[in-house]
């Protein structure tokens, strides 16, 4: 199981090397999970049955800048290793909206092909170099920071 980012972003470029056209190049790789905010998670965390349906529910991706497109990797639930290509957007066309900046979780929008609605994801202060690359590679302006609730 990789654990060190630079690790899982290696696993993540082998995996999408394997698919690529050639003379891309890959600029950024960012995890992401789906679900709730992970604040809320975790309070309702406490409770066994809800705790436990939010743990099913959400998703794990790893999304790729390259220098022509944004891909979607879905990523293991235990091991976190890249798995399919779930989905691909040109860089100029990324349906990425409502970017906050937290201090610790930061939150997206992202409307998947097949879904109704905008999917939330949320990423880890871990990811943020990258996260801001991909936001300054997609959407051109960097994340709005979240302010606090007075």
């Amino acid at each position: 199981m990789a654990i060190r980012r630079a690790k899982q972003k290696q696993q993540v470029i082998e995996k999408l090397r394997e698919i690529a056209p050639p003379g891309e190049t890959f600029e950024a790789c960012v995890h992401c999970e789906t679900g709730v905010s992970p604040y809320v998670a975790a309070a309702l965390g406490e409770i066994p049955v809800v705790g436990l349906v939010i743990a099913i529910t959400r998703r794990y991706y790893f999304f790729t800048l390259t220098s022509q497109h944004v891909v979607l990797n879905s990523a293991n639930r235990f091991t976190n290793r890249p798995g399919d290509v779930v989905g691909s957007w040109p860089r100029d066309a990324f349906p990425i909206t409502r970017v906050k900046r937290g201090t610790v979780w930061s939150s997206a929008y992202v409307q998947f092909a097949n879904a109704d609605k905008p999917t939330r994801l949320n990423i880890h202060r871990f990811w943020r170099g990258e996260f801001d690359q991909l936001i300054a590679g997609t959407v051109g302006q960097p994340a709005e920071r979240a302010t606090p609730a007075s």
